[in-house]
């Protein structure tokens, strides 16, 4: 680790200032908010994958716990709701939770005025179209889910 002062450091502050890809590190080793008009393939790709992986969860085939550092806690509580709302159908239907084959079909997404996107993604399976709604804002390091809605 070097100190604050030395070469190393400034000449990653220097990269980071020229390259709106990096994220930039004080000396304290926090870091900065993505920025969303330098990240939105990063961002998709995040909206993406927590869009199949909330599908994935209501199926019963992937645990909550997996989504708990990428959702905010009232994001949680919701998909809990759904989750034990699901499995009691599944119960009461007789249906064996698997693993469904998904895919995705359309992503629109926009960013928003606090530095993150607001997105919808239609989640196809075999049996039919799930529409996800969510909305990411960035935090050091990593993006956050503040809404998170499957239909």
């Amino acid at each position: 680790m070097t100190s604050p002062g030395s070469g190393a450091q400034r000449s990653q502050d220097e990269r980071s200032q020229d390259d709106p890809g990096e994220h930039r590190i004080d000396g304290h080793g926090t870091g900065s908010q993505p920025d969303a008009a330098a990240h939105p393939l990063e961002a998709e790709r995040v909206l993406r994958a927590l869009a199949l992986s909330a599908v994935e969860i209501i199926a019963g085939a992937r645990d909550l716990e997996q989504l708990a550092r990428w959702v905010t806690d009232d994001v949680y509580a919701h998909l809990g709701v759904r989750v034990s709302i699901a499995a009691r159908a599944r119960s009461i239907t007789g249906i064996v939770a698997q693993r469904p084959i998904l895919w995705i079909d359309h992503v629109t997404m926009s960013p928003t005025a606090t530095g993150g996107f607001d997105a919808v993604i239609l989640v196809h399976d075999k049996r039919r179209p799930h529409v996800v709604a969510l909305q990411v804002e960035g935090l050091p390091q990593h993006w956050r889910a503040t809404v998170l809605v499957v239909m």
